[in-house]
C-alpha cells in the first residue's frame, strides 16, 4: 500500500505566499477609480491664499537670514556656511516649528517616520498654515511608518492647492501597511519590501536645512512620558543646501514615490466620502495642549529663538552633504553612496575615530575594514558610544550586537560603552516629557517592572523612570571631520535603506561633536564592555570554545560570555582595561545590568542563536 503524500515544507511555505497575495491584491483600484479619486481630491482643495497679520503671516527670522549671510559671504573654493548641532530635543522642535513659521517660499520635509501624535500634528498645523499663506508645501514619507492613516492621508490630500503629500515605495500601492501585508511583504517581494527611504530633511526656502536621526514622533523631542530618544539632528545655512534640495527634487520624482490620493486605500476614502472627508485632526479650532500653545508662542519670536540658538551656532568653511539617491533600489546600484563616503572617511583616520550608533551591527565589508585599521602600525583608537540592552528599544538587534562582542573588542580593538536607560546626565528635558504630572503612576511602570517587555520593544527594567534610549548616528574623525546624519553604520544602512549625513570639515566643530558623544560615555550615563576577569583555570579552552561558538552560522551555544558590564567604583577614576588596577576599580554588574527579565541569558542566547542569519536586515 502506498503511503500518503505528505505536504513539503517548501510547498506550504508556497501556498501560504499565494494566499497572502491573492488576499492583499483586492485593494487594487481600476485607473478609472483612481482618477476619480484623484479629481474629488483636487476639487476639495483651499485655492485661498493670504493670512492674519500677527497670527499665521511669516515671521521674521535671523535664523533663517543666516542663508542669505553665508550665501553672500562665499566664493568660489571659500564656501562659508552656518552649523549648529541640536541636541536637545526640544531645540529640534522649536528650530522645526520656527523655519516652518519663517518660511515664505518652499519647504520641503523628508522622513522614515511621522506620526500623528502631539509634535506630529504641530508640524502638520505649521505646514498647513504655510501653505495657506502661500509657501509651496512638499511632504514626503515612507510608507511603512509615515502617516500610515489612509482616513488622515484623504483628508490632507484634499486641504490646499500648495500641500501636497507622497509616499515612498507602497509596495501595495496602499497608505497602510496591514499585518497580512507585511506577511506577504516578507514572502513574495522581500527586497524591494525592505528598501526603505531612511533619510530626513527639513529644507526652507532652499537656505536653512535640518538633517540627522530625529523622525517626527514625540519621542524624538522630549514629549513622551515613559521612553525618549537622546538623538542629534544638525542645522545648516550655506551653499551645501543646494545638494539638499538636489537630493529632495530627486526622491520626489522618483518612480517608487506615489502621490498618497493615488494609493488604493486613500482613494477609497475619497470615493466613499465623494469628496474630502472631515479629520478631528485637522479640524478647525481643533484643541492642542497647553505645551503646543507655548511652544507655538516661542516659534513665532524670531529674535527669541534666535537668542536660544545663538550659543549653538558656529560659521565654518567646507560642509559636503552625502545622500544616496533612490536609484540604490533600482536594478544598477549607483557606484557612490553615503555608505561609500562613510567608509572612505572611516578609512582615513590617522588617530582617533569616535563613533555613535544605536546598532552595533557590522557589516562584512565594515569589519573588513576595521580590521585593516586595527593591523597598521600606527593603529588608531576606536571609541564607541551604543545602547545597552537596557536602553534600546529593538532587542532581536541588541543580541546580535552581543553575538559579536569578541570581536568588536578583541579583533576590532573597539573601546565599547553602552548607554544606561536612566542617565546621569543627557540633554533629555525631563520635565518636558509630561511624566512628573499626574500620569506619572499610570505611565511609568510600563518601562520599569510592571512590564515583561515584548520581543520587539524595550526590555523590563528593575527601576521605573523616564526611559531614555540612544538613537543618534555620528563620527568625528581625528577631531577635525565632524559627520552628523541617518546612517546607522550597519548592514540594513549600506543596502536597504537610503540615508544621507552632513560631513563638516572643521576643527572646532569636530571638537564640539567629539565632547557631545564623550559625555554619554562617561561612567555616569553608560557601563563600559570589556573582557572578563580570566578564570584562574581553563582560561585558554573557554575564550577558544566561545570564539567557536560564535562562528557558527545559526547557534551560539557557549554559556560563558567573552565580555561584560562594568560600573566605576566610588571613589575611583576610570582606568582603561587591561592596565593595572582595572578590576579593582571597576566593579562587575553582568551582561544585561538593570534588566528585570527572567531567564535574560537564555532570552538573549535564544534571539542571539536565531538572528545570526537577520544581520543583513536587522
Amino acid at each position: 500500500m502506498r503511503e500518503p503524500h505528505l505536504m513539503t515544507p517548501f510547498l506550504r511555505f508556497c501556498l501560504t505566499a499565494a494566499a497572502l497575495l491573492a488576499m492583499t491584491g483586492c485593494s487594487t483600484l481600476s485607473k478609472r477609480d483612481q482618477q476619480t479619486a484623484v479629481d474629488l481630491a483636487h476639487a476639495g482643495q483651499s485655492n485661498v491664499v493670504g493670512c492674519e497679520q500677527g497670527v499665521d503671516c511669516a515671521v521674521a527670522s535671523p535664523l533663517l537670514s543666516l542663508g542669505i549671510h553665508a550665501a553672500t559671504d562665499s566664493a568660489p573654493g571659500a564656501p562659508r556656511h552656518y552649523v549648529a548641532l541640536l541636541e536637545r530635543g526640544q531645540d529640534a522642535l522649536l528650530a522645526r516649528v520656527h523655519l516652518i513659521r519663517a518660511a515664505r517660499r518652499t519647504i520641503e520635509l523628508q522622513s522614515f517616520i511621522f506620526d500623528a501624535d502631539v509634535s506630529g500634528a504641530l508640524i502638520l498645523d505649521e505646514l498647513l498654515a504655510a501653505a495657506r499663506r502661500g509657501v509651496k508645501v512638499r511632504v514626503l514619507l515612507d510608507q511603512l511608518y509615515g502617516l500610515p492613516d489612509p482616513d488622515l492621508q484623504a483628508t490632507l490630500a484634499g486641504q490646499h492647492r500648495n500641500f501636497e503629500l507622497r509616499l515612498y515605495n507602497p509596495t501595495f500601492d496602499d497608505a497602510r501597511t496591514s499585518a497580512l501585508q507585511y506577511a506577504a511583504g516578507i514572502l513574495c517581494c522581500f527586497t524591494q519590501f525592505n528598501q526603505r527611504m531612511h533619510s530626513k530633511l527639513l529644507l526652507v526656502d532652499g537656505q536653512a536645512g535640518i538633517t540627522g536621526g530625529r523622525n517626527v514622533q514625540d519621542r524624538y523631542f522630549d514629549w513622551a512620558e515613559g521612553y525618549n530618544y537622546r538623538d542629534r539632528d544638525i542645522l545648516v545655512t550655506g551653499p551645501v543646501t543646494r545638494a539638499m534640495a538636489a537630493n529632495f527634487e530627486a526622491f520626489w520624482d522618483y518612480e517608487r514615490t506615489r502621490p498618497t490620493e493615488r494609493l488604493g486605500d486613500v482613494a477609497q476614502r475619497l470615493i466613499n466620502a465623494q469628496g474630502v472627508p472631515d479629520n478631528p485632526l485637522l479640524a478647525p479650532g481643533a484643541e492642542r495642549s497647553l505645551r503646543v500653545r507655548a511652544m507655538r508662542a516661542e516659534a513665532g519670536d524670531g529674535n527669541a529663538v534666535f537668542r536660544r540658538l545663538e550659543p549653538l551656532l558656529q560659521a565654518v568653511g567646507r560642509v559636503e552633504f552625502y545622500a544616496d539617491l533612490p536609484e540604490k533600489h533600482g536594478e544598477q546600484p549607483p557606484e557612490e553612496d553615503a555608505s561609500v563616503a562613510m567608509r572612505d572617511l572611516v578609512a582615513g583616520t590617522r588617530n582617533e575615530l569616535v563613533m555613535q550608533t544605536p546598532y552595533l551591527v557590522l557589516s562584512r565589508p565594515a569589519r573588513q575594514l576595521f580590521r585593516e585599521l586595527r593591523a597598521r602600525e600606527d593603529r588608531p583608537v576606536i571609541l564607541v558610544s551604543t545602547n545597552s540592552l537596557a536602553a534600546t528599544d529593538a532587542f532581536p538587534v541588541y543580541a546580535m550586537s552581543h553575538k559579536y562582542k569578541r570581536l568588536y573588542l578583541r579583533e576590532l580593538g573597539f573601546r565599547i560603552h553602552e548607554y544606561k536607560p536612566y542617565p546621569a546626565s543627557s540633554p533629555i528635558n525631563l520635565a518636558a516629557t509630561g511624566a512628573f504630572g499626574d500620569v506619572r503612576a499610570a505611565s511609568l511602570p510600563m518601562f520599569g517592572s510592571g512590564s515583561r517587555g515584548s520581543a520587539s520593544g524595550p526590555v523590563p527594567l528593575k527601576s521605573a523612570g523616564v526611559r531614555v534610549g540612544l538613537h543618534a548616528k555620528s563620527l568625528v574623525v581625528d577631531d577635525r571631520i565632524a559627520v552628523v546624519g541617518t546612517h546607522n553604520f550597519d548592514p540594513r544602512s549600506d543596502h536597504y535603506n537610503t540615508e544621507s549625513m552632513l560631513v563638516v570639515h572643521d576643527a572646532e566643530f569636530a571638537v564640539a561633536l567629539s565632547a557631545s558623544i564623550r559625555q554619554d560615555m562617561k561612567p555616569g550615563n553608560s557601563w563600559l564592555i570589556a573582557a572578563q576577569e580570566k578564570p584562574p583555570v581553563l582560561s585558554g579552552l573557554n575564550y577558544s570554545l566561545g570564539k567557536l561558538s560564535e562562528k557558527l552560522p545559526i547557534f551560539d551555544l557557549w554559556p560563558f560570555p567573552y565580555a561584560t558590564s562594568y560600573e566605576l567604583k566610588p571613589g575611583c577614576n576610570p582606568i582603561e582595561p587591561g592596565q593595572p588596577g582595572f578590576f579593582t576599580c571597576h566593579e562587575d554588574v553582568g551582561a544585561f545590568p538593570e534588566v528585570d527579565l527572567p531567564l535574560k541569558t537564555v532570552y538573549t542566547r535564544i534571539l542571539t542563536a536565531f538572528g545570526a542569519g537577520l544581520v543583513p536586515i536587522l
